[in-house]
């Protein structure tokens, strides 16, 4: 049975392997910040951090994720907002919202790797699709967060 790492916490699961990470995560733990999307890694709805890369977790089998550190939206803070999620509530990003889970988790690797991100960084990092366009307020909130810096205790929160 495949155990994960899920969080910070260890999770042993009766799934067969080649399930994809997405199922695993809302129908067997329960995580249902991970949404679905369109199935074929193309939206990024479904974006987890796999050892800190942003991955589509609607394709990913979950063989592959076993003995890996996975993120996932519930576990992108500490405790209360991340600073992402701040950003976005003040710039207005979300409008229906579904896809915002698999974007903030986007842009959180975006931050972790570039954390003052140009325009063409944001532009090649967030290929996340959102059917509300969002995207200029997005890269708003993107460039907001680059100016404020991050302190040692804000690395997770």
């Amino acid at each position: 049975m495949p155990e994960l790492i899920v969080n910070g916490r260890t999770h042993t699961v009766d799934v067969e392997p080649d399930m994809p990470l997405l199922w695993v995560l809302r129908e067997h733990l329960g995580l249902f910040g991970t949404k679905y999307g369109c199935g074929i890694s193309l939206c990024g709805a479904c974006t987890v951090h796999v050892d800190g890369a942003p991955v589509r977790s609607c394709t990913l089998p979950v063989s592959a994720a076993v003995g890996k550190e996975i993120v996932t939206i519930e576990g992108l803070s500490k405790g209360g907002l991340h600073r992402i999620q701040q950003a976005w509530i003040e710039h207005e990003v979300p409008q229906c919202g579904y896809c915002q889970s698999g974007m903030i988790m986007a842009a959180a690797a975006l931050l972790a790797k570039h954390p003052q991100p140009t325009d063409a960084d944001i532009d090649a990092a967030m290929t996340n699709l959102c059917r509300c366009g969002t995207y200029a307020r997005v890269r708003t909130a993107l460039h907001a967060l680059a100016a404020t810096p991050v302190l040692p205790a804000d690395k997770r929160s």
